[in-house]
């Protein structure tokens, strides 16, 4: 064999070894974490629920991983029609109505609906899963209904403070039927991903460094980066549409960072934020990226503390600068990228899960 044909074959066998050890490592690693944080499975509460979904986009996965969750965890389940919601109570005599949302697709007479359902002595829940972004909206709303739900710690008390009378924090969680640990076509494989809608403070972090990513194997989707200053620098990387959850499952599978920042809570900037509460929970990307067994790169919330260990589960960052450095680290430190993405599909599966969500809701309604 002559010497560049010895070169070239020592090459390909390394590069083969080191992306078998990363995919039989991975492999095992996830079957490993799924077998640790099994969890009995929830008692069946008799309850009749019947359940409005949100149903327009960027919900999808919630409101799928909501009702799969409520017929593993109540007795009875129907999942209704936002524009028949009276109709559907009366004939199914539900024990509670839980509504996701109750913004963008809803029609213009459904709190009369919501205030006749009360009166026949169904209790209404609504879940807020936009707060404190959308509160402009949502707190005339949330006076219609006996409980309100809201992921977003720092709205408990302006709900509270307009009359709602029972009101308690629900962080959101992660639909495992859709996104979980598997092995992705290399289509999909990308040293850093991002997935979202380009809002403003997005922007300034990708503009601030969009020429060293533009060195990366990079992929950005979702709405609206024509916003970026450097969006010619960027635009081969960008797919501007909207990912469905199961697409955005296999980017984050098959990338080794996924990236994730937070929209801004300034009221004005893509918000009706008046109250000018901040964003102290987390969105649920940070689910959705931790059950993909992928090290995710995330902004610091208030609340992230509390549901993952930073450092260990996942990964933060404090500005472009500390972003860029960690991505340069930890693409080059693989067996540490791969075990805190690993820590972080443990603690997902173990605590974060939807079913385990509604468990606990339904114990909490009881």
């Amino acid at each position: 064999m002559n010497t560049t044909a010895e070169v070239s074959f020592q090459t390909g066998r390394q590069q083969g070894f080191a992306a078998g050890f990363h995919t039989g490592w991975r492999d095992g690693a996830c079957e490993w974490a799924k077998a640790a944080s099994i969890t009995p499975q929830p008692e069946i509460q008799p309850l009749r629920v019947l359940y409005i979904p949100q149903g327009s986009l960027g919900f999808e996965a919630i409101d799928s991983g909501i009702i799969l969750a409520l017929q593993r965890c109540a007795s009875e389940v129907l999942v209704g029609t936002q524009e028949q919601l009276l109709e559907q109570a009366i004939a199914f005599q539900p024990n509670m109505m839980i509504v996701l949302n109750g913004l963008y697709t809803f029609p213009p007479d459904h709190l009369q609906q919501i205030d006749a359902i009360k009166a026949l002595g169904i209790r209404t829940v609504i879940w807020f899963v936009d707060d404190p972004y959308m509160t402009d909206q949502t707190v005339p709303i949330a006076l219609h209904y006996d409980v309100v739900l809201t992921h977003e710690r720092s709205t408990v008390q302006l709900y509270q403070q307009h009359g709602c009378l029972q009101v308690h924090h629900m962080p959101l969680a992660v639909n495992e039927a859709i996104y979980r640990p598997f092995r992705a076509e290399k289509s999909y494989e990308y040293d850093v991903c991002f997935i979202g809608v380009a809002f403003w403070n997005r922007v300034e972090l990708f503009d601030a460094i969009a020429k060293q990513l533009s060195h990366r194997r990079l992929f950005i989707g979702g709405g609206q980066w024509e916003r970026l200053n450097h969006y010619s620098l960027l635009k081969p990387f960008i797919q501007s549409r909207e990912i469905i959850p199961e697409e955005a499952a296999h980017y984050y599978n098959g990338s080794k960072i996924v990236i994730n920042l937070h929209r801004t809570d300034v009221p004005g900037k893509d918000n009706q934020n008046e109250a000018q509460l901040p964003g102290l929970s987390i969105n649920p990307r940070t689910y959705d990226v931790a059950a993909c067994a992928t090290l995710q790169l995330t902004d610091i919330r208030d609340d992230l503390i509390h549901q993952y260990r930073p450092g260990h589960e996942i990964e933060t960052y404090n500005g472009a600068a500390e972003l860029l450095e960690k991505i340069d680290y930890y693409l080059t430190h693989e067996e540490e990228r791969l075990r805190i993405a690993m820590r972080g599909l443990y603690r997902t599966l173990r605590d974060h899960t939807m079913t385990t969500r509604m468990a606990s809701l339904l114990t909490l309604l009881k």
